[in-house]
């Protein structure tokens, strides 16, 4: 029998074919597995809060650098707003005008108080005249329709002193009343005007110097992001889908993207219940092992959070779980499906429907 001596070429796409194979397929196997949470999110320090202008109008005055401790109170920046200040002072104006108006000296006042002598004169004038003529009358010196004059002339008389008084009393109450509503104009205009003040609400250390002097700003624009001084964190978006998964305690591996070659050792602290809509994702606080050598706010980073870690458990690679959690065995080329356990970024753990010397193959596309 002749040995058959086949060209190099064919060996080759043999050896090539086979070598494919090979990397198409694979068997579960037993090790560690740890199962992880990525996350991305960025250093925000503790107590941080936004110092953002309540008004519009260019910035004039600005009291602060990044990096300074600013105290409870203090004013930080000056917007100039022209209207603000206008209203202002014109408020503060008409509310002394008003308050002067309830004095007894005020001019509305002292006019109707010299209507009240002249109207009591008249009224005592007319008293005397009614008493002569009534005397006058009663001796037949004078015509009925003389006393009825003199009596109804006292009667006016009487009439406008009343009328004079109930004015002098209305203008008190009406001064009293416009008072008050120009203190509260007052009141409201100067908090107005207090707008143009940037003042800080806590104690902290400036991250963030986000507008500089002259720059026109807008109701609402954040000017400056103050925080603890000495305490920053890692705020982590995390996915809804993984929520479940969570809990205070659990540590975190975090790599900022200013220096990816090393890895800050963190615990999550705190979860907050409710869903942030501006990064479509739930907010994860965790909190540095040691005082971090990096500490710029905003500081983008990547974490991966460590959920469980599983000894000798039986896993195959992500890469051969197919959907709906299913793997093609190679033996008849069909799916199956299996229970898996911890997933991590290259492993997933087979709970059952695989076993140890199974061969699997990657279903082709």
């Amino acid at each position: 029998m002749k040995n058959i001596i086949l060209p190099a070429s064919i060996i080759g796409f043999l050896f090539l074919v086979s070598c494919s194979e090979k990397k198409n397929e694979t068997k579960p196997q037993r090790k560690n597995i740890t199962e992880m949470i990525f996350a991305s999110g960025m250093l925000e320090a503790d107590n941080q809060y936004n110092l953002s202008a309540q008004t519009d109008g260019y910035l004039v005055k600005m009291n602060f650098e990044e990096g300074v401790f600013v105290n409870k109170g203090k004013v930080i920046a000056v917007i100039d707003n022209d209207q603000n200040r206008i209203n202002a002072e014109s408020a503060n104006e008409l509310n002394d005008i008003a308050q002067e108006n309830t004095l007894s000296s005020a001019p509305a006042l002292l006019e109707i108080k010299a209507s009240i002598e002249a109207a009591t004169a008249k009224v005592v004038y007319c008293e005397q005249q009614f008493e002569r003529y009534k005397r006058l009358y009663e001796s037949q010196v004078v015509s009925r329709l003389d006393f009825e004059n003199a009596q109804l002339n006292l009667t006016n008389s009487q009439a406008n002193l009343k009328i004079a008084k109930e004015q002098y009393q209305k203008q008190k109450i009406s001064a009293k009343q416009e008072a008050v509503v120009q203190q509260n104009a007052r009141k409201i205009n100067n908090v107005i005007k207090n707008q143009n003040l940037l003042i800080a609400i806590k104690s902290g250390k400036v991250y963030e110097k986000r507008k500089q002097l002259g720059d026109y700003v807008r109701k609402g624009d954040v000017i400056a992001v103050v925080g603890s001084p000495n305490v920053i964190y890692a705020k982590l978006n995390v996915d809804e889908t993984n929520m479940s998964k969570l809990k205070n305690g659990q540590t975190v591996m975090i790599k900022l993207n200013t220096n990816k070659d090393k890895v800050y050792k963190a615990t999550i602290k705190q979860i907050l219940p409710a869903f942030d809509e501006t990064s479509r994702s739930f907010i994860i606080k965790a909190y540095f092992a040691e005082k971090l050598d990096f500490d710029i706010t905003g500081t983008q980073l990547e974490a991966n959070i460590l959920i469980g870690t599983k000894k000798n458990a039986l896993v195959i690679p992500v890469a051969y779980l197919n959907y709906g959690n299913k793997v093609m065995l190679k033996e008849n080329a069909k799916l199956i499906k299996v229970k898996i356990g911890i997933v991590s970024s290259e492993w997933v753990e087979i709970i059952s429907g695989l076993e140890l010397g199974q061969t699997i193959i990657k279903e082709e596309p």
